[in-house]
């Protein structure tokens, strides 16, 4: 740019350059900033702030009943018997109360004053950011013997607010349509909700909410059996842990529970232990989910080890070459639900991840503390099984520190600390790097030869998979197949795992497209999400996908990943052998489709070998490295996280200790299953 242009750009940037934002534009201009992004998660982030508002009614005392209703076209009705949002008119405004709140930023009852003592909306944007994103919005309110209506559209009234009639009850009702201009996908999940409103109503008693599902066509779905749904719970936080820990092996029979007001701030705590490796521990603040946790975690970390350890030192359960219990020690096994409600959260973020009040440690450690001392020393059995428990993990860790070490150790002796089967890349960027988990020698060679040296290494696979699940980690480091990949990795394992040293960018599971690599993979996914989860968080973690059928005809070769594709590509190339027969004024016969059975498993059909894969180690080098290892060609699937505590249940089922939930899950599910080799 020219010193001309230069001057001339700093004379036009004055006062019209500055674009001011007028009431709801903010939203619609900027919506991650105030729903943290326009995805699925968004979309459903948008029923959240409605149902939410009717929440804070119920925490409030002054609604017991909240009725979500999934209506055609994605459209949204939630419906409480609170008070009903007031209609009269705003001192500031001056407009009604009712328009005030649905389209002006910061508005609401939740800003000091006596609206609210305890509410999960801080910000006061969660129905005004509702209606900025919808196509249009419609607000009832039941309050003072009438029915009060006003409609918007993408955040502007149509229109004043107006009474249609009279009302005996009172409540909100707020109904929307998710604008397709801000959300690429709208496409609510049944499940989701369901999983929400139940975690709702565990956390606030005797509310009962429900959910009903009258979209077109949801009762032919199986998902969509049932079309309504409802929660109601009086045990509270204590049903929800029972709802966690449903069949597994409990270590204390009877649930924890604290429960405890000091001065504006209420605290409750539960929390079971179980058999398995993994911690689950979900934390509230004012029924939002603090999934990033907060200063109410903190304390409740710092009291459950002190206590714990107290009380095993006292009854003689924890002796001195024992040493203490760690922080590690006393969260396997562990589920807890902390809520805490108070005046005035400070949450970090618009989405409210994580709590920041300094002050909610200390009260938190304190109500914790004392109730979970007094429950030891009134329950000496489950006390008994809660220590033993831990002291199990600490003799665990112990062992499998002394074996990690063993592992490194021998690793060093084999150069680099690298296995002697890894086949490793030039490159020593880690965003660049791949590492290929193969199944079998003959798939690991071919992968070998095909690969790309310099950014993808390749790791056969030998012997037999453990199944994490049913194993302890000292096992699983001295096991000869994980030691390999937890050496290759980089990272070390448990309580040194540090990402931060992990070589490679992605690690793709490559196995057979038949029963054999499905139980390969299971296992393998199994041992990242015990033993790696943020690696799967992150999205590290792939899986390849090779193709199931190579279609021949002459020097054309094609390739399908799929029954379908196959079928598509048949036809296509059918076309191409008529197109060609006609050309030559060949008979008509080469338009007919016959599929035989081979002797070598391929299907025949005229003019076209088609071979179906059985395994990797069936594909030469090249022909691995063009269908699944090449940037450019292949296939893959990244491995995500959706809903971490379905995916923990859905481990369990599958690969836990106890037979009969697995069996049930496999009646349930069998006759949805594709392509099963027997």
């Amino acid at each position: 740019m020219t010193k001309d242009k230069i001057e001339k750009a700093k004379n036009e940037y004055g006062a019209k350059s500055i674009q001011v934002l007028e009431g709801l534009e903010p939203v619609r201009k900027r919506p991650g900033m105030y729903i943290g992004g326009t995805s699925i998660e968004g979309l459903h982030h948008l029923i959240w702030e409605v149902v939410n508002n009717s929440i804070d009614e119920a925490m409030a005392g002054y609604c017991n009943d909240v009725k979500i209703k999934l209506l055609p076209g994605e459209i949204v009705e939630v419906i409480d018997n609170g008070r009903g949002i007031p209609v009269d008119k705003h001192p500031q405004t001056k407009k009604s109360a009712l328009e005030t709140v649905l389209t002006v930023l910061h508005a609401g009852g939740k800003f000091g004053g006596d609206g609210y003592k305890i509410s999960g909306g801080l910000h006061g944007v969660g129905v005004s950011v509702v209606n900025a994103l919808s196509v249009w919005t419609k607000a009832e309110v039941h309050r003072e013997g009438k029915i009060w209506v006003q409609e918007y559209k993408r955040g502007k009234p149509n229109g004043p607010v107006k009474p249609i009639g009279s009302s005996k009850r009172t409540g909100t009702t707020i109904t929307f349509q998710p604008d397709p201009e801000i959300f690429p996908e709208i496409k609510f999940s049944w499940n989701k909700i369901l999983d929400y409103i139940r975690q709702q109503a565990y956390l606030t008693k005797g509310v009962k909410i429900t959910i009903e599902d009258l979209r077109e066509g949801t009762e032919k779905k199986d998902e969509h059996k049932i079309k309504k749904y409802g929660f109601y719970f009086d045990g509270g936080i204590v049903s929800f842990v029972k709802f966690l820990n449903r069949g597994k092996d409990i270590k204390n029979e009877l649930p924890v529970y604290v429960e405890k007001t000091i001065g504006d701030v209420y605290v409750e705590v539960s929390l079971q232990y179980t058999d398995g490796y993994k911690e689950h521990l979900f934390s509230f603040a004012n029924n939002i989910y603090t999934v990033e946790g907060g200063m109410h975690v903190t304390g409740f970390n710092a009291a459950l080890t002190r206590v714990l350890n107290d009380y095993a030192k006292k009854n003689n359960l924890l002796k001195e070459k024992d040493g203490s219990l760690s922080a590690e020690d006393v969260h396997e096994g562990l589920t807890a639900v902390i809520s805490v409600k108070l005046r005035n959260p400070q949450f970090e973020g618009q989405t409210k991840s994580k709590l920041g009040n300094g002050e909610i440690r200390g009260i938190v450690s304190s109500v914790t503390a004392e109730g979970l001392s007094e429950f030891l020393e009134k329950h000496p059995h489950n006390a008994k099984g809660i220590i033993e428990k831990c002291l199990l993990t600490a003799r665990a860790r112990l062992a499998a520190r002394a074996a990690k070490d063993a592992v490194l150790r021998k690793g060093a002796l084999e150069g680099m600390t690298l296995p002697g089967k890894l086949a490793d890349c030039t490159s020593r960027d880690k965003e660049k790097s791949e590492l290929y988990i193969v199944e079998g020698d003959s798939a690991g060679g071919s992968a070998k030869q095909g690969r790309n040296r310099m950014f993808q290494a390749i790791l056969p696979l030998r012997g037999k998979l453990v199944n994490v699940e049913k194993t302890s980690l000292d096992k699983v480091v001295k096991s000869d197949t994980l030691k390999p990949i937890i050496i290759a990795l980089g990272a070390g394992i448990g309580e040194s795992l540090d990402l931060s040293r992990l070589r490679y960018g992605k690690i793709i599971i490559m196995a057979d497209a038949d029963v054999d690599g499905s139980h390969i993979r299971t296992l393998l996914l199994t041992f990242f999400y015990r033993y790696f989860e943020d690696l799967v968080r992150q999205g590290h973690i792939y899986i390849a996908q090779p193709p199931l059928y190579q279609l021949k005809r002459g020097k054309d070769v094609r390739y399908a990943y799929t029954d379908e594709q196959k079928d598509k590509l048949i036809e296509e190339m059918t076309k191409t052998i008529s197109s060609a027969a006609k050309k030559t004024k060949k008979s008509d016969e080469a338009e007919e489709v016959i599929e035989t059975d081979s002797d070598e498993g391929n299907e025949k059909v005229t003019g076209i070998n088609i071979q179906r894969y059985k395994g990797l180690g069936e594909m030469n080098p090249e022909q691995l490295w063009e269908t699944t290892m090449n940037p450019e060609s292949r296939r893959m699937l990244q491995v995500e996280i959706e809903d971490a505590e379905e995916a923990d249940r859905i481990f369990d089922v599958l690969m836990g200790n106890d037979v009969e939930p697995r069996r049930r899950f496999i009646q349930t599910h069998a006759k949805n299953v594709k392509n099963l080799d027997i």
